[in-house]
């Protein structure tokens, strides 16, 4: 029941809160990057720059930091427990909605929309590079526009139901060790000369923890195009012929449910460090792009964030418990 109240409590907070700016320096997946950012730099002087060596140290970080991750908010949360048990509940609590950012992705988003219709194109293409991978300065209104749609659909899957769906199994130090698969992946995992060979275990150990959730998400998703009036049978449709045409064999899902929820089609060529990637479209070329499907995919994403608690606490209470 602990599990279960805390996370709740930790959706709530998250809600309301977000991520301050002024917590920023002590948040969990802060504190994750810079251990990876010094867990590289240290692995990489005691292997060779070859591609094997390169593999086995970036075998070492995926193996290491979401183990040391779990253990270590595990033991402050046991060494809280016995020195005052509402100061552990607290914290366990803070965690809870830490790892969850619904109103961090709804607000960032909806700070391009501000941009798009309120300011200057420079403007919205600084404020969707808060937010994407992909180079941001050469793109026109449309591919602003479709790289927040995207972000929203993408993230609701690794920054909302998986994230969730780890917490409600196994509290926060799980969902703290999901984090740290995932901003390993959001931080080493690219294709590139850098990162070809060193990222790629903690780029599989990813998709292995998204294989899943992502496929929730989709189905959430599906089911909050419902709730929020878009069209719930042409998101469903362009799911199942869309969800496997990206490399990865979880990035699609959401992202072709949104496509179709709202009759637009998503992705294509993107540029990343300078280089083109062709990438497949998703959904169907019904109609342009609109400013104002940014908060439409907004409000999906907050219809699906209570949708998948209501089911996590359902499963938590019913059948885990």
């Amino acid at each position: 029941m602990r599990i279960l109240v805390a996370a709740l409590l930790g959706f709530l907070l998250d809600l309301l809160l977000g991520d301050p700016e002024y917590l920023s320096a002590i948040h969990p997946v802060v504190l994750m990057g810079k251990a990876i950012r010094h867990l590289e730099a240290f692995l990489r002087r005691f292997f060779p720059k070859t591609p094997a060596g390169e593999k086995l140290a970036g075998l070492l970080l995926g193996l290491f930091l979401p183990v040391a991750v779990f253990a270590c908010s595990r033991g402050i949360l046991w060494v809280l427990e016995r020195l005052w048990q509402p100061l552990a509940f607290i914290v366990e609590v803070t965690w809870c909605a830490q790892v969850l950012a619904v109103k961090n992705l709804k607000d960032e988003a909806m700070n391009v929309y501000r941009a798009l219709t309120s300011s200057t194109l420079d403007e919205a293409r600084t404020a969707v590079g808060r937010i994407v991978g992909r180079d941001t300065g050469s793109l026109d209104r449309s591919g602003v526009i479709r790289a927040a749609v995207e972000t929203v659909a993408e993230n609701f899957s690794d920054g909302v139901i998986a994230p969730m769906a780890f917490l409600l199994l196994g509290g926060a130090p799980l969902a703290l060790c999901y984090k740290a698969i995932n901003t390993m992946d959001s931080m080493v995992g690219y294709k590139n000369d850098r990162y070809l060979h060193f990222g790629w275990f903690p780029a599989r150990l990813d998709d292995a923890a998204n294989f899943l959730p992502s496929r929730l998400a989709a189905l959430i998703l599906i089911a909050a195009s419902a709730v929020t009036g878009e069209n719930a049978g042409r998101a469903f449709r362009i799911w199942k012929r869309d969800r496997r045409k990206q490399e990865s064999p979880n990035s699609a899902q959401c992202e072709a449910v949104m496509a179709g929820a709202l009759g637009i089609r998503l992705c294509g060529p993107a540029v990343y460090f300078g280089q083109l990637k062709q990438k497949p479209y998703l959904g169907d070329d019904l109609r342009p792009v609109d400013a104002g499907d940014i908060p439409r995919a907004c409000r999906m994403e907050l219809a699906g964030s209570f949708l998948g608690m209501a089911l996590f606490c359902f499963i938590r209470y019913f059948i885990i418990l």
